[in-house]
C-alpha cells in the first residue's frame, strides 16, 4: 500500500483528514461528537498543537492543526487510536473505524491559511446538510464566530486577528468573510504533488524536508516531486521538424528528473507509447557507449 509524504518541522500547519473505514459513519450521534472533540483537546495539550479549525461530518472529518513541535503523525496516532478504542467500547464494535491512513496537505500560512479554514467550515453547506454555517453545530464556525464559547480544543486568535483588533469587530469581519465563500469554487485544484497548498517558493523551500522521499517507491510520485512541472509545461516549446535532439533531451529529463512514466509522455505529446520506450533505449544505449 502507497504511503502518504510527510513533511515535518516546526510551525508547520497541515489540513488533515481521516475517513470512517469503508465509508461508514465515524460519529453516529453527538455524544460520538463530543468525544472526539474533548480527545482532541487532550492531543492539542499533550502535542502543543494549536488547531485553528474542525469540522466533524458523518463519516469523516477536517482539522486545520499548527504544530510546534514537528509531531503531527505521534498526535494524528493518539487522536485516531485513542477515539477508535473509545467508539469501540461504547458502540460494542471491534475492529477499524477510520480508514487507512489519514490525509494531511501542509499549508502556507500567508497565502492559504484563511481560505483553508473558510473552506472547512462551509463543508456542511457545500453538502447540503446545512443552509448557512451557523446551522451546523459540530464545527469551529460558531466559536469563532461568537455565536458560541469556543471549544476548549480550539484557538481563535490567529484568525480573528486577520479580521481587526476588537474581538466585536474581528468576530463580524470574519463571520462576512466566511458569508462571502459561500458558492465559491475548491481551493484543492492549487495543491501541489497532492501535499502543499501554497505559492511557488514556498514548495521550494520545503524542498530539503522531503530529500530522500525520491527514493521510497511506495510513496506515490506525485509527492516524490514536491515541485514536478506538469508535462505541458516541459514540452512547452513548439517541437519543429529536426527539433528531435530537444524533444528526446526532454523526455529523458521528465522520466530521470520527474518521475514522469512513458505512457504519461506519450499521451502528452500525442505519441504511441512504443515510440517514446524506443527513444528511451536508444538514449540508455547512448549514454552507455559514452561512459566506456
Amino acid at each position: 500500500m502507497a504511503r502518504p509524504l510527510r513533511i515535518q518541522y516546526p510551525g508547520a500547519i497541515y489540513h488533515v483528514t481521516s475517513r470512517g473505514n469503508a465509508r461508514h459513519p465515524i460519529f453516529r450521534d453527538d455524544l460520538d461528537r463530543k468525544n472526539f472533540l474533548d480527545i482532541l483537546d487532550t492531543v492539542s495539550e499533550d502535542s502543543h498543537w494549536l488547531c485553528h479549525g474542525y469540522c466533524l461530518m458523518a463519516n469523516h472529518y477536517h482539522l486545520v492543526v499548527e504544530t510546534p513541535e514537528a509531531n503531527l503523525s505521534a498526535g494524528m496516532r493518539q487522536l485516531n487510536g485513542v477515539y477508535t478504542m473509545r467508539f469501540n467500547w461504547r458502540h460494542r464494535t471491534v475492529g477499524h473505524v477510520l480508514q487507512g491512513r489519514f490525509k494531511a496537505i501542509l499549508i502556507q500560512r500567508e497565502s492559504h491559511l484563511l481560505e483553508v479554514c473558510r473552506y472547512l467550515v462551509l463543508n456542511p453547506v457545500r453538502s447540503k446538510e446545512a443552509k448557512k454555517p451557523e446551522e451546523w453545530k459540530w464545527s469551529s464556525y460558531l466559536g469563532t464566530a461568537g455565536l458560541a464559547k469556543p471549544h476548549d480544543c480550539l484557538t481563535v486568535d490567529w484568525i480573528l486577528g486577520q479580521f481587526g483588533k476588537t474581538r466585536k469587530f474581528a468576530e463580524k469581519g470574519y463571520r462576512d468573510f466566511v458569508r462571502a465563500g459561500i458558492g465559491g469554487g475548491s481551493i484543492w485544484e492549487e495543491v501541489k504533488g497532492q501535499s502543499v497548498l501554497g505559492e511557488d517558493s514556498f514548495v521550494k523551500e520545503l524542498e530539503p524536508y522531503a530529500k530522500g522521499a525520491k527514493e521510497f517507491k511506495e510513496i506515490p510520485r506525485t509527492q516524490r516531486y514536491l515541485n514536478r512541472p506538469d508535462l505541458d509545461q516541459l514540452f512547452s516549446r513548439r517541437i519543429e521538424r529536426g527539433d528531435k535532439g530537444w524533444r528526446n533531451q526532454k523526455i529523458t529529463e521528465a522520466i530521470r528528473d520527474w518521475g514522469y512514466s512513458q505512457k504519461e509522455i506519450a499521451d502528452c505529446l500525442g505519441m504511441h507509447y512504443s515510440t517514446v520506450s524506443r527513444i528511451c533505449r536508444v538514449l540508455r544505449s547512448e549514454m552507455s557507449k559514452s561512459k566506456t
